[in-house]
């Protein structure tokens, strides 16, 4: 068992910022899968406690919830702005996660269009159905499935990513990503030393993946934190409350954390 107590660290608040969607809570105590391990987080009097080997907490959770990175000047910076200082105080316990840039890649394609709760739905369905079962510390669970196993599919398989998956049309966007990385045209490991303007360009060359899929993906799976997307929310606050006049550079170099402030605020805090 490790324990932590990070400032800046709230899993309800990560979990529910919408960049991940295999956190789950259960009793107060969080169920985080990253690709093919497991992790159980539970609250405890002095922060929490993580079932993991200190090695497995060094090389796997510590960079997963980056955790040495120091999200205070993050939050500094907005001094002077009213609505940017209500959501940095609302949604202090985020930080962005580094995820797997595949799972990144195949969720956020899974989201367009679609809501949370459904995507987390299909998600599940599609690491039942195509994702090796998994034992960790007594617990079973299911792998996210490599894109090979997806290009591999048999056709009586890829119509259960429509059916029973419930991706509807973006199955064969799903399928798109996973048959260019099977086949060594989209290479995520030598992307992840790409320039953000190569990066961006080679993810919005797939097939189903548009600018707003890519920033995510860029974002979350990459880390590319000067990354900003823009979907329906972002576009409300920034017409309601910057009449369109924000301007993301003034955060340079870290738009994607204050773009996550702003976004978890407005889903969140102002209802």
């Amino acid at each position: 068992m490790i324990r932590i107590n990070p400032p800046c660290f709230s899993p309800a608040q990560i979990a529910d910022s919408g960049q991940c969607f295999r956190m789950t809570e259960r009793n107060g105590v969080w169920q985080v899968i990253r690709r093919d391990r497991l992790l159980t987080l539970a609250p405890c009097e002095d922060g929490f406690g993580l079932n993991c080997s200190a090695e497995d907490f060094e090389t796997v959770w510590k960079p997963y919830f980056d955790l040495d990175e120091d999200y205070e000047r993050f939050r500094s910076a907005v001094a002077g702005d009213p609505f940017l200082e209500r959501a940095v105080e609302f949604g202090k316990g985020i930080r962005i996660l580094r995820q797997d840039p595949w799972e990144t890649l195949c969720t956020f394609i899974i989201s367009q269009n679609n809501n949370i709760p459904k995507i987390k739905k299909s998600v599940e369905a599609l690491c039942r159905l195509f994702g090796e079962e998994k034992r960790e510390n007594g617990e079973v669970f299911f792998a996210f499935p490599t894109p090979e196993r997806l290009a591999d599919a048999t056709e009586r398989e890829r119509a259960l990513l429509r059916s029973a998956c419930a991706l509807g049309y973006r199955d064969k966007f799903v399928l798109n990503a996973a048959e260019s990385i099977r086949n060594g045209e989209t290479d995520l490991e030598e992307l992840q030393n790409a320039d953000d303007e190569a990066l961006f360009s080679r993810l919005t060359a797939l097939n189903g993946v548009g600018k707003k899929v890519a920033s995510c993906v860029m974002l979350f799976g990459f880390r590319r934190i000067g990354a900003f997307p823009i979907d329906t929310w972002m576009r409300k606050i920034l017409n309601d409350e910057y009449a369109g006049a924000f301007d993301p550079t003034k955060y340079d170099g870290f738009q994607g954390v204050i773009q996550q402030y702003m976004f978890y605020y407005r889903r969140n805090g102002m209802k």
